[in-house]
């Protein structure tokens, strides 16, 4: 069986359990979570509870899946960037065009199946397909992810997440001048009822989303800024910034204009920082720009120079 663990955050304090489970999980509809809640598969203080229950921040809901054998990840032997690692914790600085995590178009190859050849174990609570991930980063956007060897590491980690009190940064290219210096987005996201491979900004169906950013250098007609996430959301930073006006140069979902040479969004995840489960001690970790970024904006300050 894959068990998950949801925390409930404040924001989502009395919304109906079905609703909630079907914003929290992607691959999660309103009527997949009615039927799991039905046969008992999701759980509160290790009791069973209804569709109609209101969940209260703080809640730890334990959702148990169907396990699926044959899509379980496997072991595979890749090179990775290790930053950091330890009996409880790894922090890989990821390529772009890397998959997080085994699913469907991507059986394999995935950072998951080189930390199953790495480490050899992983916490279990995330199920077979993706041990020991307790946030993740798009294929197309470079930079630190955390993964956990056990689930004591997981839980404190998912919780450190759920509370606001781990950190992590971003470096992102947009396309226009952003004038004002620093921002905040404060704008519910959700799937995107007319292209349900995209989120948008909604009110239906949709999780409190904010995004803190500064701007770091300004170019002719781009701008680099350091976004902050206060929330998680699926593809959050690149729906942010689209919302706003300053979508992400090379992001083929929600940028149109195509106007630098670019392999994907232009998105690096350069900080992480979190308390470490076992010694408390509060750990930061950065990664440079990756050389095509950084050739990019090398390329954008002499156009801005006249050279």
């Amino acid at each position: 069986m894959e068990t998950r663990i949801l925390i409930v955050e404040e924001q989502d304090q009395g919304v109906r359990l079905d609703k909630y489970l079907s914003t929290a999980m992607d691959d999660c509809s309103r009527s997949r979570a009615q039927q799991l809640i039905d046969e008992e598969a999701v759980r509160i203080d290790d009791l069973p509870v209804k569709n109609s229950y209101k969940v209260k921040a703080g809640d730890e809901i334990e959702v148990t899946l169907p396990e699926e054998e044959a899509l379980e990840a496997q072991p595979q032997e890749m090179a990775l960037n290790v930053v950091y690692e330890d009996h409880d914790v790894i922090v890989i600085n990821k390529p772009k065009g890397l998959v997080v995590h085994p699913g469907p178009g991507n059986p394999d190859h995935t950072l998951v199946n080189g930390l199953l050849w790495h480490c050899h174990d992983l916490s279990g609570i995330n199920g077979v397909l993706r041990p020991g991930i307790v946030h993740r980063i798009d294929k197309d956007t470079s930079g630190l992810i955390v993964a956990c060897k056990n689930d004591n590491a997981h839980q404190s980690l998912a919780k450190q997440l759920a509370e606001k009190t781990a950190g992590r940064q971003y470096y992102a290219l947009v396309h226009g001048v952003i004038n004002h210096e620093y921002g905040t987005i404060d704008a519910p996201i959700g799937r995107d009822e007319k292209d349900r491979q995209k989120m948008a900004v909604t009110e239906k169906n949709s999780r409190p989303a904010i995004t803190h950013f500064k701007v770091v250098e300004r170019f002719d007609n781009y701008t680099l800024v350091s976004c902050r996430l206060e929330t998680g959301r699926t593809h959050q930073i690149r729906v942010h910034m689209q919302y706003i006006g300053f979508p992400i140069v090379g992001d083929p979902k929600y940028s149109l204009r195509k106007t630098l040479p670019t392999q994907g969004q232009m998105l690096h995840a350069y900080q992480l920082s979190f308390t470490h489960p076992s010694t408390g001690e509060r750990m930061t970790f950065e990664a440079p720009l990756p050389p095509e970024f950084e050739a990019l904006l090398t390329q954008l300050r002499q156009e801005r120079s006249g050279l």
